[in-house]
């Protein structure tokens, strides 16, 4: 374990719990809320026993407190440098972190020793001002349900602008960029931020909703061998899927997806090589078919 037991879940659940005592507005349904909500299933029957029950002597049957002050849960160094070392990513950095009292702390590790072999090498740039600038003002337009005009320029180099209301972002691990989830007037649109040229929070917001995206299924046969099963569900664990066993090493997996993420998915599919046969739809096996046949003649020149 990174971090000592102490910290754990179960001694933050008691310092809220404590909290509340010391307060005086501690209640047994409230007591029991705070465990549903803050530690694991099984804690319903443990800390409020151990607490209600005098048996730790942290509180009376009545529910108050032999204690004066609210119990402090002071951060570890090794849970600061943990931290420092998370806010040190570029990516976090975009969302401009409080990094108050980790100033002097040296970070676990830095983000030059990380080498990502699973993804292209050309993602966002998070260093540039324009991106950083653009990046605040679309999440700016999420807090406040705000609409944007953003210029940008397509796959074909074609410059467009448009004014949309933003949804959400989200992140490719694969491409390593942010990308913009919006609704236009007439469509859905995702728009890579690297590709945005301008964004400006718009003066009237129309709030269009956004469309359910059109979503695909793929199915695969998975042979477990080399923990391949164990990487396949990390690996897709943001996506909805069904798994069945087939016998003893094989098993049927179908995933969903977005029909906008269909080259990633290709891309992602192959990279686990032999371990994995996709068995419907065709046209999908066409696709990986083609992708390979590209691969081979580009390696033949």
């Amino acid at each position: 374990m990174l971090f000592h037991e102490i910290y754990s879940s179960y001694y933050l659940v008691t310092a809220g719990i404590l909290r509340e005592a010391v307060q005086g507005t501690l209640t047994g349904k409230k007591l029991n809320a705070i465990v549903q909500r803050h530690a694991f299933g099984e804690s319903l029957l443990t800390i409020p026993e151990g607490l209600a029950g005098e048996k730790w002597r942290l509180l009376h049957r009545d529910l108050t407190t032999p204690l004066q002050e609210e119990p402090s849960m002071p951060l570890t160094d090794l849970e600061k440098r943990w931290m420092k070392a998370l806010l040190l990513d570029p990516r976090i950095r975009l969302f401009e972190p409080d990094m108050t009292g980790l100033n002097d702390v040296e970070p676990l590790f830095t983000p030059d020793m990380i080498v990502y072999y699973d993804r292209y090498s050309d993602g966002d740039d998070y260093d540039d001002p324009s991106y950083i600038r653009h990046f605040h003002t679309i999440l700016k337009a999420l807090c406040e349900n705000r609409d944007l005009f953003i210029r940008y320029e397509s796959r074909l180099r074609t410059p467009m602008e448009l004014t949309v209301t933003p949804h959400y972002l989200e992140y490719s691990q694969k491409d390593d960029r942010f990308r913009l989830a919006a609704a236009g007037k007439k469509r859905r649109w995702t728009i890579n931020l690297s590709r945005i040229t301008e964004c400006e929070l718009s003066e009237h917001s129309e709030r269009i909703p956004l469309e359910v995206p059109e979503m695909e299924s793929i199915t695969f046969e998975l042979e477990d061998r080399r923990n391949a099963m164990e990487r396949v569900l990390l690996h897709f664990s943001h996506l909805e899927k069904e798994t069945r066993r087939l016998d003893g090493r094989r098993y049927l997996v179908t995933l969903k997806y977005d029909r906008q993420d269909e080259t990633e998915m290709v891309i992602r599919i192959l990279s686990f090589g032999p371990v994995i046969r996709v068995v419907e739809p065709e046209r999908f096996v066409g696709l990986l078919r083609e992708r390979i046949e590209r691969q081979k003649a580009f390696r033949n020149r």
